[in-house]
Parts: structure tokens; C-alpha cells; sequence
């Protein structure tokens, strides 16, 4: 998986490489029990602090995207993924809300936004997975 970061983008360094791996992983290119670089590798690899590295395997092992092992390393979850709790939801819902405030607000449609969500949704979870 090729991480692209922008450092010029206003969206935080970690957040768009945990956006990256999270979006490798739902699209079927990072594998179960597939090894992921070491903090330093990645960090090396993307010109990047280990720290921010560091960082975003905390959060994504906090989510249960990926395991950390002595012996093996950061690997994605050979378990399988999280399900879609009621918390889960509501921290999805409460991330929506500007983001479609803002659609509104620039006069986006219903169907406009809905298409743009199909669209992201299909690019991501298409053909590695099956339309649920």
C-alpha cells in the first residue's frame, strides 16, 4: 500500500495516514494478519515523525484495526474488524453532522450528497467486497 500525504493540507498529518490505512484496509489492500511497517519504517518510509506513527497505530489498535506483537510486529487484525456498535454510529452520525451542515448550506442536494457518498463508498469497498 503507497501512503500519499499532503503536508500542506490543513488535515492533520495523522489523521490523513490513519485515514489512509483504515481506507487500505476496508478496500481490501491491506489483508488480515497482514504485516504492516515498524513505527521507525513507516516513519522513514513517509518522512514523518515516529511519534505521529506511533500515534496513529495507538488509535487504530484502539479501534481494533490492527494487533501489535512483540515477536511479529503491527499486523491488520487476523480477527477480523470491529463490529458497528450503537457507539460506533453515534461518533459516525456526530462527524456527519458539519460535514452535511455544510452541504446544506452551500445548497447541496440530498441526492447530491447521497450520490457522493455511493461514489466514495463504491470506490472504497468495490470489487474487494460485496455491496451490502
Amino acid at each position: 500500500m503507497i501512503i500519499h500525504l499532503d503536508m500542506q493540507s490543513e488535515v492533520p498529518i495523522y489523521t490523513q495516514l490513519e485515514h489512509q490505512i483504515v481506507e487500505g484496509i476496508a478496500g481490501g489492500k491491506l489483508k488480515p494478519g497482514e504485516l504492516l511497517p515498524s513505527v521507525r519504517q513507516l516513519a522513514s518510509d513517509v518522512g514523518i515523525n515516529l511519534h505521529t506513527v506511533n500515534k496513529v497505530y495507538t488509535r487504530l489498535k484502539q479501534e481494533g484495526y490492527i494487533l501489535v506483537h512483540r515477536q511479529r510486529g503491527v499486523v491488520v487484525n487476523p480477527e477480523g474488524m470491529p463490529s458497528a456498535t450503537s457507539e460506533f454510529l453515534e461518533k459516525q452520525a456526530a462527524e456527519l453532522r458539519p460535514i452535511i451542515a455544510e452541504a446544506i448550506l452551500r445548497g447541496m442536494s440530498r441526492q447530491e450528497l447521497t450520490e457522493i457518498m455511493e461514489r466514495i463508498y463504491t470506490e472504497i469497498a468495490l470489487p474487494t467486497k460485496e455491496e451490502s
